[in-house]
């Protein structure tokens, strides 16, 4: 029987794991790369002319944020012979507003990336509590489990949140877009993209512990 492309079901015990120093890794890479090129890509096509063909920084940070968000896929795949749903949407995501923002050459389309990627993942969470599927299972299974209430409590909290991201990118990137001049509006943005949802995301998480621990299922000494 031939295996799963998506990662299996939270809890299934055949699912591969992953060291999380090196998921973390596979998952922030992407950004930091994004982050690092938007702040030096001008001294980055002092270093590699051609790429600055392809434009202003972002655009630059674009590129290789489509790039190395293939190649962290590839490696999760290569590791675990499947995908986690969320690095893979929000794949598939980079590839279609990086590639428009190229194409284009408009970083509206990156920049909307973040809403569209929270947008769609709040709306899955909360569609599928509406259908009695906590979907946030398949995020977090390895790292805590939980009782079913406890799944859907969380899935609940975690989909207003997305939907609160969401909003919260639009606001700061516009908003940049108009206090100061687009070079260092990019930047900022950039910035806030990588430490600032990080940080609010870090941040959320801490406030959801009491509920995680109220939830986790108590270990059974063996007899």
């Amino acid at each position: 029987m031939a295996e799963p492309i998506i990662e299996r079901a939270p809890g299934d015990p055949r699912q591969k794991k992953i060291n999380p120093g090196l998921k973390f890794a596979l998952e922030m890479g992407p950004l930091i790369v994004f982050f690092l090129v938007t702040y030096k890509g001008d001294w980055l096509t002092t270093l590699f002319p051609v790429l600055g063909e392809i434009g202003k920084p972002i655009f630059i940070a674009t590129a290789l944020f489509m790039v190395t968000s293939v190649a962290a896929l590839a490696v999760s795949w290569i590791l675990t012979r499947t995908l986690a749903l969320m690095p893979l949407v929000s794949g598939v995501v980079v590839l279609f507003f990086g590639g428009l923002t190229l194409w284009l050459h408009d970083d509206t389309f990156i920049k909307m990336k973040p809403t569209l990627v929270y947008a769609l993942f709040g709306g899955l969470l909360l569609g599928g509590l509406a259908f009695g599927k906590a979907l946030l299972g398949y995020v977090f299974d390895q790292a805590f489990q939980l009782d079913e209430e406890g799944w859907r409590k969380l899935t609940f909290r975690w989909g207003l949140f997305f939907l609160g991201c969401a909003v919260l990118n639009e606001i700061v990137w516009r908003t940049l877009g108009h206090i100061y001049p687009p070079d260092l509006a990019d930047k900022y943005w950039a910035g806030f993209k990588l430490f600032g949802f990080t940080a609010l995301t870090f941040l959320f998480m801490l406030t959801q512990m009491p509920l995680i621990a109220r939830h986790s299922p108590e270990e059974k000494p063996e007899e």
